[in-house]
């Protein structure tokens, strides 16, 4: 089984194909995107944590958010399809800004039919 699967609801969603899987049919690419904004008081202390070290907890409890809203689209995108789950999942990270102020998540996917 692939580094990232589970199954939620009886909707199936995994990095890879596992294995005894059996599909019926492959539906089409579908994706999810979420993009975060960067606020001044985050970056403050982020900019302290680059001084003294240590995780920057805002950051990751913004980038999990985004990621979470990412997969929420990328599901429902599939579940529009007909789909029973997805296969193939793969998350990309991009700055995006002029001041590099903004994260866009993207995940994307395989949607399938389970037979």
């Amino acid at each position: 089984m692939g580094w990232f699967s589970k199954s939620t609801k009886g909707f199936f969603l995994s990095t890879t194909t596992p294995e005894g899987l059996t599909r019926s049919q492959y539906l089409g690419v579908v994706n999810g995107e979420a993009i975060i904004g960067a606020n001044i008081l985050r970056d403050l202390f982020s900019s302290v944590r680059d001084v003294v070290g240590g995780r920057a907890g805002g950051y990751e409890r913004a980038l999990a958010g985004a990621r979470d809203a990412a997969m929420e689209g990328l599901i429902e995108a599939a579940k529009e399809l007909g789909a029973d789950g997805v296969i193939g999942i793969d998350f990309d990270y991009e700055v995006l800004g002029e001041t590099n102020g903004m994260m866009m998540v993207a995940v994307s996917g395989t949607a399938v039919k389970l037979g």
